[in-house]
């Protein structure tokens, strides 16, 4: 069957475009950044009180380094997520193209920039 499965208004892409599925990237890094910060806070948690008895202090301790972890990976992650979209649709727009030079190019605008507070 050659026909459309879904009805679009005329001039509608079939595919989203790279801003559409920056929401997407953007919310889907904050999730995956939270998950293994969490998952990061409770190894270091577990290993850094490993010589205290289980206790409401071990819980508590444990607790703050799965959210403070968690948060701060997802902070990081997000942040590389709207970066490079921002960079991907910036240039999309600019070249008037949509292909790969434009995603090679926002990663690497992305990683100089991310990189470049660290050399100070």
């Amino acid at each position: 069957q050659d026909a459309d499965e879904f009805i679009l208004p005329t001039g509608a892409n079939k595919t989203r475009g790279r801003f559409e599925l920056a929401f997407f990237t953007i919310g889907g890094c904050c999730m995956t950044g939270a998950a293994f910060g969490a998952l990061n806070g409770l190894r270091l948690g577990l290993k850094e009180t490993q010589n205290m008895a289980w206790s409401k202090p071990r819980n508590v301790q444990i607790l703050n380094m799965v959210t403070r972890q968690g948060a701060l990976w997802a902070n990081t992650l997000g942040s590389l997520a709207l970066l490079y979209s921002a960079f991907g649709v910036v240039i999309e727009k600019t070249r008037g193209a949509e292909d790969d030079l434009n995603t090679i190019a926002a990663g690497t605008l992305t990683g100089m920039l991310y990189k470049s507070t660290g050399m100070v």
